[in-house]
Order: structure tokens, then sequence, then C-alpha cells
């Protein structure tokens, strides 16, 4: 195998997971707290349901890459399914209240990520992130990434609400790997997601990983069906190296 020149790294389950149903249930107890204070108070049962719709609508975008879908997004379609008048500052804190779960949400980190990543880079192989956002946006991404001490690690990335385009689609992979000046045969792609991660790292002649650790962890694997798809699976980030013939 041709020494790989990058990796890119997805970011959800791959980086780091949340909790399953943590940022929904913040999210709920915010919505819940800020209408109550604009006066607007709703059932709790509607505005889950509500959230539910949004989710779909999200997913809608992400499954047919029409688009990003942004927090202004979900609070317009929300409000007008729990019919809220948003005003202008309550409209302000329901779309800050994104940003704020974003920040705080207890993450789980992949085990041994931070090794995995000095490895890679002590063998000078080039870093990369190819992130579909979901309703936290890249620059609170990028903190928690940064809080964690290892956004330093990545020398390029490619977030959907910046580039307007879902994996698996080319654009979101080369959105991340042209700054870094490598040819996607040259560069390897890990990630949890059949469809968008392995899928689209195939299309473009990337080395596929499948990483299975953090879904393991939160509890979600067992709930997942595969294709076996990619080159290789692992569920250690400590693998990552060795699998690729770099360490």
């Amino acid at each position: 195998m041709t020494k790989l020149r990058a990796v890119t790294f997805d970011y959800w389950h791959t980086l780091v997971a949340e909790h399953p149903g943590t940022l929904r249930r913040m999210q709920l107890e915010r919505w819940d707290r800020l209408l109550a204070r604009a006066g607007q108070r709703r059932d709790g049962s509607d505005i889950e349901a509500a959230f539910a719709k949004n989710w779909q609508r999200f997913e809608e975008h992400w499954w047919t890459n029409t688009g990003s879908y942004t927090p202004t997004d979900a609070v317009t379609f929300i409000t007008q399914e729990l019919s809220v008048e948003a005003t202008d500052d309550l409209r302000t804190d329901l779309i800050d209240s994104y940003r704020e779960v974003g920040e705080t949400a207890e993450l789980e980190v992949a085990p041994g990520l931070a090794d995995c990543l000095r490895t890679l880079r002590d063998a000078g192989v080039r870093l990369g992130i190819v992130c579909d956002v979901g309703l936290t946006s890249s620059p609170t991404l990028r903190d928690r990434l940064g809080r964690l001490g290892v956004l330093e690690a990545f020398d390029a990335w490619s977030f959907s609400d910046e580039t307007d385009v879902f994996k698996p689609a080319p654009e979101a992979f080369l959105a991340a790997l042209d700054p870094l000046g490598v040819d996607p045969r040259d560069a390897a792609h890990i990630g949890d997601n059949e469809r968008t991660d392995i899928t689209g790292a195939n299309a473009l002649g990337m080395v596929s990983v499948r990483y299975e650790g953090l879904l393991r962890v939160t509890g979600l694997l067992e709930s997942l069906r595969f294709e076996d798809l990619a080159d290789h699976v692992i569920d250690d980030l400590a693998q990552l190296p060795q699998v690729l013939n770099i360490a």
C-alpha cells in the first residue's frame, strides 16, 4: 500500500459523541424555560413533537443533500409548529440556545484520540475533519475540540454548515483535502456511518475505515446493521496507525 499523506476524520461518534439524548433533552429544557419567560408557555409534549418534526426536516436535507439546515431554520419551523409569536428577542434567545447547549453538553471523547493523532502527525501525515453538522454550529464544534486540546492537530476541515454540502458528496471530502494539497487516493477517511463516511470515501478512492468504538461506548452499536463496505473496521483508535501501515 502506498504511504498515505493524509487522514480525515468524521466528527460525531468518531472524535466525540454525546450521551444519547443529551443534546435533545437540554434543548427541550431551554425551550420550555424561554417560552415560559416570554409568556408563551407550551405543553412539553407539544414542544417535543415539534422537535421531532423539525429533526425529520433536517434529515430530509441531510439525506437528499439539499443544503444546510441551521438553528435559524429550526427556530422558524418549531415556532410555527407551536404557533409561537416569535419576537426578535425571543428568536435570538432560541437560536442562541443551540450554541449554549453545544458548548455545555457533556461529550464522550474517543479513547486514545490524542495519542492516535500524535502518532499520525509524528509520521508526517496531514490531518483533516469532514463533518456533517446537525444543529450545533461549526464554530462551537471547533471550540469543543480546542478545549479538549486536539484542535491544533488538524490542518484543515470541512463542516457542512460552511460548505453547504453533506457527505457522501465528493465536495465534502475535497473541501478538506484540497487545502492539504493531497489527492484522495493518497488519503484515508475514518468514520462511523457507512452511507456518508464509507460510501463517500470509497467513491473517491480513499482508504475507508469504519470506527465502532464510540458507538459501542454509547450503546448504539447493537441497534445498527452494516454491509461491511469499509476497507477496514476498528473499535479502538489506537489501531488506526497500524491498520493504515503508518506506524
